[in-house]
């Protein structure tokens, strides 16, 4: 091929109908399933958000970056459509280039989601790059993650009363934790979305090895990356344990080299084929979606998580609760058996 010769596109798979839960990690679609049936809420958070901040986002955007189009970062505007076309979404959000010497990317507002990318993105990302990014912000304007999110982070606000009760700020504090637990689950969820809508592993994965070392990738490697997410995950004693969960508390993203790990986790689960191949969740049944079925779903994934982890907190968690669903089972029986005697 010559110097500068534009590279074929390479044919994507056509997700017809998809439905955002095929991408949705357990524990954040537990969640989304539920909140989903809270018929009104949305709408009203949404026309309030509509009538205001959402019109001062926009006009910022307008005012200070550079709106996508088809003369104005069009290479972007093509990816885009690229990304939309796979997810089979019709209704594209506005996209904008801030200036930025970061790598971050955006998607903010709920009646109208825009996508906002930052000039070190744009900059430090090949076009197979930029696409799985794309698709990752898509995929968290479909899942509606900005809607629900602020919708609990509104609730949230209406509890501020609970710190004139005693306890009431821990009660705060453990909503503030889970709540950000589930932001967390929510970029996996947008990862797979990405993933989905560029259908290429490679990109995706070097993507996040760019957002963990600030754009280089010539002295990376592979096989060393993936290393480092496994030792992660291994952990070690009770006190490098406990010095992870400390970090997390204030995360509202995971770190990059673990996204790259549990999105290699979710390709080698056969589920990432399983979809392309066809088999996955329609919107036309979205409505019709079980909250208790979701809910075992994401109750699984935890314990899952729980057994495959190697650091002794997450093995003396998952032990624990093994025993005490067996004593549990104990109790029970003699509970039983001493009523069936009496």
């Amino acid at each position: 091929m010559a110097s500068g010769e534009k590279k074929p596109a390479r044919a994507r798979v056509v997700l017809t109908d998809i439905s955002s839960r095929a991408w949705e990690h357990p524990a954040d679609k537990g969640a989304l399933v539920a909140l989903r049936k809270l018929k009104g809420f949305d709408v009203l958070l949404k026309t309030m958000s509509g009538v205001f901040r959402e019109r001062a986002w926009r006009l910022t955007l307008l005012g200070s970056a550079v709106r996508v189009d088809e003369r104005q970062f069009s290479r972007l505007h093509r990816l885009l459509a690229e990304v939309g076309r796979s997810l089979d979404v019709s209704d594209l959000p506005e996209l904008y280039v801030q200036a930025d010497p970061t790598l971050s990317a955006v998607t903010i507002g709920m009646d109208r989601p825009t996508i906002v990318l930052s000039s070190g993105l744009v900059h430090h990302l090949d076009d197979d790059e930029l696409r799985f990014v794309i698709g990752h912000e898509l995929g968290h304007a479909v899942s509606g993650h900005a809607v629900y999110r602020t919708l609990l982070l509104r609730l949230l606000g209406l509890g501020g009363l609970l710190y004139a009760i005693p306890g009431g700020a821990i009660g705060i504090r453990v909503i503030t934790v889970a709540l950000l637990e589930w932001s967390r689950k929510a970029e996996l969820s947008a990862d797979r979305a990405g993933l989905l809508a560029s259908q290429d592993p490679t990109a995706a994965l070097r993507t996040h090895m760019k957002l963990a070392s600030g754009g280089t990738l010539e002295e990376l490697d592979v096989t060393s990356f993936l290393s480092q997410g496994a030792e992660y995950d291994e952990g070690g004693d009770v006190r490098e344990s406990l010095i992870k969960l400390s970090l997390l508390q204030q995360q509202s993203h995971p770190f990059a080299v673990v996204r790259a790990t549990e999105l290699r986790r979710w390709i080698d689960s056969g589920a990432y084929t399983a979809i392309l191949g066809g088999d996955y969740p329609r919107r036309a049944d979205d409505d019709t979606a079980s909250v208790s079925e979701a809910a075992q779903e994401a109750a699984a994934s935890y314990s899952a998580s729980f057994e495959r982890t190697q650091d002794t907190l997450g093995k003396l968690v998952h032990d624990l609760a093994g025993w005490m669903g067996t004593a549990s089972t104990w109790v029970n029986g003699r509970f039983r058996r001493g009523t069936e005697s009496a």
